[in-house]
C-alpha cells in the first residue's frame, strides 16, 4: 500500500473512532438520552462488533483498533440509553 493509502486509512480510522466522542461526553455529562434511539445504537454497535471481527479475520490492526475505539464510545452511549431511558 502506498503512503497516501496508509495515511487515508489512518485518517478515516481516527475520524470514525472519535466521531462519537462528543455525543458520549455530552451524554455522560447531561444523562439526557431522550433524543437517542435504542434500536439505532444496538444496530450500530452490532455493526462495529462485526467490523472488529472482520478486522481480526483480515489481520488488519487499523480496522480492529479504530473500530474498537468506536465501539467503546458507542457502547457507553448504548449503556446510558438502556440505563436512563424513561419508560413510556
Amino acid at each position: 500500500m502506498t503512503i497516501l493509502g496508509e495515511f487515508l486509512g489512518y485518517l478515516a480510522g481516527v475520524c470514525v473512532a472519535v466521531a462519537f466522542l462528543p455525543q458520549t461526553l455530552k451524554t455522560i455529562k447531561d444523562k439526557d438520552v431522550s433524543g437517542l434511539s435504542l434500536v439505532s445504537y444496538i444496530i450500530y454497535c452490532t455493526g462495529i462488533i462485526s467490523w472488529v471481527l472482520y478486522g481480526f479475520y483480515l489481520k488488519s490492526i487499523q480496522m480492529v483498533v479504530f473500530n474498537a475505539i468506536s465501539l467503546i464510545f458507542a457502547g457507553i452511549v448504548l449503556y446510558m440509553i438502556i440505563r436512563y431511558k424513561k419508560k413510556k
